[in-house]
């Protein structure tokens, strides 16, 4: 679920620049940020939030940007051409591009076998079910 506001996990709530925090100040109180319109209690009392969707995918994305770019290096360190038969055709290949379309392949495999893995027991499931009601 959303939240109308998000503050980085560690900080604690915000306190406007010009509000000085004194013990005679009675919004440096413990629980006086519980009170703020507009902020949720879990961040107003500094616990922040742990983890969302978005991060998730902005990490995911760095990540996979890595990989690519250390692929990108492997592949242009690897022009040397090799000779792949395939039936009755012969290419010439550099290694590189030859050792990812391998690892595409075995992705691809992977993902069929998965899948079907995944269908059968979701028709499982969807017997029993069936069988419960």
């Amino acid at each position: 679920m959303a939240r109308p506001f998000e503050e980085p996990m560690g900080t604690g709530p915000h306190v406007p620049v010009g509000d000085p925090v004194s013990s005679d100040n009675p919004s440096s109180s413990p629980g006086a940020h519980d009170a703020r319109p507009g902020v949720p209690p879990e961040v107003a009392r500094g616990k922040g939030i742990r983890h969302t969707r978005t991060g998730a995918t902005w990490t995911g994305l760095v990540i996979g940007t890595l990989v690519l770019v250390l692929l990108l290096i492997f592949i242009l360190q690897n022009l040397d051409g090799v000779v792949l038969e395939l039936f009755a055709w012969e290419f010439t290949v550099p290694l590189g591009v030859t050792l990812l379309l391998a690892a595409i392949a075995g992705a691809v495999i992977m993902a069929l076998v998965g899948s079907i893995r995944i269908l059968q027991i979701r028709r499982a499931a969807n017997r029993q079910r069936e069988l419960a009601s």
